[in-house]
């Protein structure tokens, strides 16, 4: 089943307790826990002890599943933090980027060597570290994601499907096939959307309106009709950045409005067998 929740990087401008309840009053079922040194840490990993008991009753009042934490740092001893943190609060999942700079073999061989042994150390905490496609670095687009995929066969890797990067990386890749070659192996699916003068830039995705699902160029419909097809048991957490100044009522639109069609999007995928 697919799940709907909410990055709390959205909400980075506010307490935690803050986000979980407007996501929750947004109508989402839960939320992905952002623990982003030097842009959100609403997970502070150094400490996460001292927070676990207060974290887990937050979303337990608010009726959330926490179903994953994005770290986005490579840095192993962030990593060993976040596993054992994940593991404690029942979260499976730990998301990051690739790290490297993108069209260089030598830096791609050895993220991927990176990924395999921090993968292999999620493993051991029961938890899956799972990477995206970055613009502007190794792992970028579907055939650096499938080296990726060939190389690490251990089970605590997976794959977390970004298509905003996919639509921005300069392949001019269709996201809904680019999700297909890479389904066997996807734990998670960061979504948002993209202006349509976004595609091939290698920039940002635009403000957080234009991130706003529905009110850009990406087939959200078709990837989610593709997780549907696959069965995947997947968490969909919307991941907007950029809006850390906004008024509490700006940010809730977004998260509502962004609901509002990710869930017609999912009756729709139900709805077409």
């Amino acid at each position: 089943m697919i799940k709907l929740g909410v990055n709390t990087v959205l909400f980075a401008g506010y307490d935690l307790g803050t986000a979980l309840r407007h996501i929750a009053l947004a109508g989402y079922e839960s939320a992905e826990l952002s623990a982003i040194r030097g842009m959100c840490e609403h997970l502070v990993l150094d400490d996460w002890r001292s927070r676990a008991d207060s974290i887990r009753k937050l979303a337990g009042d608010h009726g959330l599943e926490l179903t994953a934490m994005e770290v986005a740092s490579l840095d192993e001893a962030r990593l060993l933090n976040a596993y054992e943190a994940a593991a404690h609060l029942g979260i499976g999942v730990i998301n990051v980027g690739p790290g490297g700079k993108a069209g260089s073999d030598e830096d791609l061989a050895r993220q991927i060597d990176l990924l395999a042994d921090l993968a292999a150390k999620a493993h051991d905490h029961g938890v899956a570290l799972c990477v995206k496609a970055h613009v502007g670095q190794s792992i970028h687009d579907t055939p650096t994601t499938l080296r990726a995929m060939a190389a690490i066969d251990s089970p605590g890797f997976g794959i977390d499907v970004d298509p905003s990067h996919i639509f921005r990386a300069g392949g001019g890749e269709d996201v809904v096939e680019a999700l297909r070659a890479v389904i066997p192996r996807v734990r998670h699916v960061h979504i948002r959307d993209c202006p349509a003068d976004a595609r091939a830039t290698e920039g940002p995705p635009g403000p957080p309106e234009e991130q706003t699902c529905g009110r850009g160029a990406i087939d959200l419909a078709g990837l989610l009709r593709v997780l549907h097809q696959a069965g995947l048991d997947a968490a969909v957490n919307l991941e907007v950045i950029g809006a850390k100044e906004y008024e509490l009522s700006r940010v809730v639109t977004i998260a509502a409005e962004s609901r509002g069609y990710l869930n017609a999007c999912r009756r729709a995928a139900e709805g077409a067998e």
